[in-house]
């Protein structure tokens, strides 16, 4: 690809450190995915990353539902919701990008599941499926016609963004080996398979 992309970019989702080793939900080897990231920026103009910025109550935390334990499912207005153990509270450490990580190269920041009661696995809808973040209007705002994505975690973040990339009539490149997975219960392989059957490219990095 080259370095004057046209309607391209480059997005970055949630390279935080509590997905990262030590973290609250720690993805395995989630700052693994930093270098490619990193080395990615410098071929897009565009630049934005997403950023998980939950108040400290947040219902999708499992210590919001009494005995309910990190990674059962709970029921919400909007389905099934997994309940996490708390973390990317709004302003705290765990909630930072990982120090590594080139934020200097993002023209925007978008955050989400700032809403108590409602999570937010996608970069463009919550998780009621109809409640945007505003990263589609940016994209439309800049002429962005396709979104090339990586970072954490690529079975729930990562896949959900690329879905509705496509569900928005993007086209959607994910680079697999810039992100990790949290695989639970299988989840990387349905959600690779889903991808794969809605037209989501998944690449290598070498491979742009």
């Amino acid at each position: 690809m080259p370095k004057n992309d046209g309607p391209s970019a480059l997005l970055v989702v949630d390279v935080q450190n509590d997905f990262c080793t030590g973290g609250a939900l720690a993805v395995p080897d989630g700052e693994g995915v930093v270098p490619v990231v990193n080395r990615l920026m410098d071929r897009f103009e565009r630049v934005i990353l997403t950023q998980d910025w939950h108040p400290s109550e947040h219902l999708s935390f499992a210590s919001a539902h009494g005995d309910t334990r990190p990674f059962d499912t709970v029921s919400m207005p909007y389905g099934p919701q997994t309940a996490w153990p708390d973390h990317c509270v709004a302003g705290s450490s765990g909630a930072a990008f990982h120090r590594d990580l080139r934020t200097e190269k993002a023209q925007a920041v978008i955050r989400k599941g700032w809403r108590r009661e409602i999570d937010s696995y996608s970069a463009f809808f919550e998780n009621d499926r109809k409640t945007p973040t505003g990263l589609a209007g940016l994209l439309r705002e800049l002429q962005v016609a396709r979104v090339v994505l990586c970072g954490l975690a690529t079975d729930f973040c990562v896949a959900y963004s690329a879905l509705d990339a496509r569900r928005l009539g993007l086209e959607a490149t994910v680079v697999l080996d810039g992100c990790r997975a949290i695989d639970l219960e299988g989840s990387l392989a349905a959600a690779t398979a889903e991808m794969g059957q809605n037209g989501v490219n998944l690449v290598q990095s070498a491979d742009l």
